[in-house]
């Protein structure tokens, strides 16, 4: 990262998350000059201390100096105390932001963007990347007001004791600067490194959770041990990688140190010898010398975590930045539905860095209340035209219509409300029965969530639970069987009460008995809706007002089943290979 990019980054920082935090900041910049000001004060103490106590054996000041140093050591640790306090704060308030407008960001991304990147890269930015944020903000800013404070009255003190020595110590300061700037573009990049092998660990860890059982049936447990050994011990060497070039201006600073202090007492013995200088004017120097140390280090290392923080910034972001191709937009009209009507009109599509189109110059029309089925082999596009309704995406040519309106050209809300969807892929919450099925409806009384759960066939096994409508169904229904996820699932849908009803598959997983009971429900959610259904099990779909028949993309065939028995070769081939199966 090079320097105008860590200007922007920062100061973009400061406008949007730290600037309106800036009285609690100037609070700590209060509280640091009194941190700088002790600080100089246990220095400047040592000269009447060692001058009136012990050369001049003032008895009046043996008790007075020692508590004075003592009220400077207590000033210095309350300050720095508070002055810590306030900033972690400010950190945590700005982690929080960054964290709810990332969350904002990918609920409001299309599917497209979210599906462009692995979900392990989104937790890296959530956890690694803000954390980086933080570490600039609470740590960094501190550490630069209250280091730049502490040197500047340390230095001033030691003009005021002796200029010649004061500009003999000055010395170190111009090679700390360039130590600084040459070890801070070192690790921007590191922490970028690292930045990316965290997500890639995050990414792994967890999909190896997810396909344990996979892992133990095939057992693979050594296979995926020696790629997550490759993985985190890369995520160690990048770990070494930042904390070597951290500590790697530590022997430089020694070494530097010890010069400046042998050059100190070398030149010192001389000023002393001639009485130019006294013996607690030099413990005096020497203490605000060695003071002045720890915020010569530390700020010359400094500028390394600005470029972390940036660098965490900056992934952060290009998240935020993302413009969404599919977004609401306020002045568009809502969606009226008068009878639901679905047409399709020369609608051609292909999926984002592909070049052959998933569907090509579809033209459906389906009416009002009734169902129509898309069939056909896999890769024939039925799930992109299901896809299309809800906008998850958008056709590349041609127009989708309900009742007449362009979908592109109504609020996204208004339509995604008129639609419910339930596919073979069901999503489900760690969360209780009732809360899953009342997602669809947070409003929704208990009276509607049982008269939806009769409704999908669910009411009797969910009475068999441990605790009923509040019993946890465990990270993605774990603890329910195909049948009664499938059966939770279209609840909600019928909780929803949507007038346009989507089916992708949602039989295509269960046991004869389960397809039974959901198919039952499905006739429920599907009364008096208009509903469009993707099956391969085409006894399913028998009672469908109308079937298209899809091949490579294109519809080829449309009419009933039994229609399509007698003149759709594709068609009655799918169907004779099921009933000989």
């Amino acid at each position: 990262m090079n320097f105008p990019t860590l200007k922007v980054i920062l100061l973009r920082i400061y406008r949007f998350y730290v600037k309106k935090h800036l009285n609690k900041i100037l609070i700590s910049l209060l509280l640091s000059f009194g941190v700088a000001g002790s600080t100089a004060a246990i220095a400047w103490l040592l000269d009447p201390a060692i001058k009136k106590m012990f050369i001049e054996q003032d008895k009046s000041m043996m008790l007075l100096i020692p508590i004075t140093i003592v009220l400077a050591f207590s000033l210095k640790g309350a300050s720095l105390y508070f002055a810590r306090i306030i900033l972690i704060k400010v950190g945590n308030e700005v982690v929080k932001e960054i964290q709810i407008q990332l969350a904002s960001s990918v609920l409001k991304s299309d599917i497209h963007t979210i599906e462009s990147k692995h979900s392990g890269k989104y937790l890296s930015h959530f956890l690694y990347d803000v954390n980086q944020v933080n570490q600039l903000v609470s740590s960094g800013v501190l550490n630069l007001m209250k280091d730049t404070l502490t040197l500047s009255v340390l230095i001033s003190l030691m003009f005021y004791q002796n200029w010649k020595l004061a500009l003999f110590a000055l010395i170190v300061m111009p090679f700390a600067a360039f130590i600084a700037k040459s070890l801070g573009k070192r690790m921007g990049k590191a922490t970028t490194e690292s930045a990316q092998v965290s997500g890639s660990l995050t990414s792994f860890l967890s999909e190896m959770i997810k396909g344990s059982r996979m892992i133990k049936i095939y057992q693979q447990e050594n296979f995926e041990l020696n790629r997550s050994t490759k993985l985190i011990t890369s995520m160690m060497n990048k770990r070494n990688k930042l904390g070597f070039i951290l500590i790697r201006a530590t022997p430089i600073m020694e070494m530097l140190t010890g010069v400046m202090i042998a050059g100190f007492i070398y030149y010192s013995g001389f000023m002393i010898a001639s009485g130019e200088m006294g013996i607690n004017n030099f413990f005096s120097f020497l203490t605000a010398m060695m003071l002045a140390y720890q915020p010569i280090r530390s700020l010359a290392t400094i500028n390394m975590l600005f470029y972390q923080g940036a660098a965490g910034a900056e992934r952060v972001f290009n998240v935020l930045d993302a413009k969404p191709n599919i977004k609401e937009i306020e002045s568009y009209p809502g969606l009226k539905i008068n009878l639901g009507k679905i047409e399709f009109k020369n609608v051609s599509f292909s999926y984002p860095n592909t070049d052959e189109a998933a569907i090509k110059d579809i033209n459906i029309s389906i009416e009002g209340g009734s169902t129509a089925a898309l069939v056909g082999h896999s890769g024939a596009g039925k799930s992109t035209i299901i896809n299309l309704l809800p906008r998850f995406y958008d056709p590349n040519k041609g127009e989708v219509f309900i009742d007449e309106q362009k979908i592109s050209n109504v609020s996204l809300s208004s339509l995604r409300k008129n639609i419910s969807m339930v596919s073979q892929d069901i999503i489900l919450f760690d969360d209780t029965i009732r809360a899953n099925i009342a997602y669809a409806n947070q409003t929704a009384t208990d009276e509607q969530i049982i008269k939806a759960c009769d409704f999908a066939a669910a009411s009797d096994f969910i009475k068999n639970t441990p605790r009923g409508y509040d019993t946890l169904i465990g990270e993605n229904g774990i603890r329910l069987s195909g049948g009664q996820k499938q059966r939770i699932s279209i609840a909600r849908a019928v909780l929803k009460d949507s007038p346009v009803i989507l089916l992708d598959e949602a039989t295509s997983s269960l046991d004869a008995e389960s397809e039974e009971k959901v198919q039952n429900a499905i006739i429920n959610l599907t009364k008096n809706k208009t509903t469009l259904v993707i099956a391969h099990r085409l006894s399913t779909i028998i009672r469908a007002d109308k079937i298209f028949v899809l091949n490579k993309g294109k519809i080829v065939d449309t009419g009933t089943h039994n229609e399509l028995l007698k003149n759709s070769m594709i068609y009655k081939s799918l169907y004779s290979k099921q009933l000989s199966s």
